[in-house]
């Protein structure tokens, strides 16, 4: 059974990769330090313009190229990964582009806030990436992780937990505060604000859910 650690950027190894979305850039100080730390950062097209105030290049830019400013397109001509095709948005391209890099770890950042379409979908993006590598969505509040099989998650007396199930398929948990027994959820909501009540807890699932760690 896996074990998902909590979130630090000390995790972070040559396998990692950070992509960096253009929705709204980051400030709390664990993805600061996420992004900062990283020696390889993806920039989706229109995030670059933020990313470069920083005084740092991303390794590439990738997208469609319909955000980035024509200051800095020509500025990182370079190392702009132009994917015109529009059956995938810029995150996706950019994920597409770490895996073909060989990265095993992919944590994504600034790919919430702004409009909340884009929120709802990138967020369930995370459950079509997953066959393919190991995501984490780490945003100001929190960070989602998702899994399609049973697994431990390191916690912290108090921390808010929120699981979001995306199949129809029996769920269990121990060592939250509520509990859950074989159950099978039929909105989003029903296994949301629930509370760690030592260090770790425990899924038990054979479907898809996305799970939530407050910061």
């Amino acid at each position: 059974m896996k074990t998902y650690p909590l979130i630090r950027a000390a995790l972070l190894t040559k396998d990692a990769a950070v992509v960096l979305a253009n929705g709204s850039y980051p400030t709390h100080p664990l993805p600061c330090a996420i992004l900062q730390e990283s020696d390889f950062v993806v920039c989706c097209d229109g995030a670059v313009n933020a990313y470069l105030n920083t005084g740092k290049y991303p390794v590439a830019v990738v997208g469609d190229g319909d955000s980035i400013t024509p200051e800095n397109a020509a500025l990182l001509q370079a190392i702009i990964e132009p994917v015109t095709e529009q059956e995938t948005n810029d995150l996706t391209k950019a994920i597409h582009y770490c895996i073909m890099h060989g990265k095993k770890i992919i944590y994504i950042l600034g790919a919430t806030g702004k409009r909340e379409d884009h929120t709802i979908a990138n967020i369930s993006l995370l459950a079509e990436y997953m066959p393919f590598v190991e995501v984490v969505m780490v945003t100001d509040e929190g960070a989602f992780t998702p899994v399609e099989s049973s697994a431990i998650f390191e916690t912290y007396a108090g921390q808010q937990i929120s699981l979001f199930s995306l199949e129809a398929k029996p769920l269990s948990v121990k060592d939250l505060r509520y509990p859950i027994q074989d159950r099978i959820l039929t909105n989003w909501w029903q296994a949301t604000l629930n509370e760690a009540i030592g260090d770790s807890f425990t899924l038990y699932t054979s479907g898809k859910i996305l799970v939530y760690r407050c910061f």
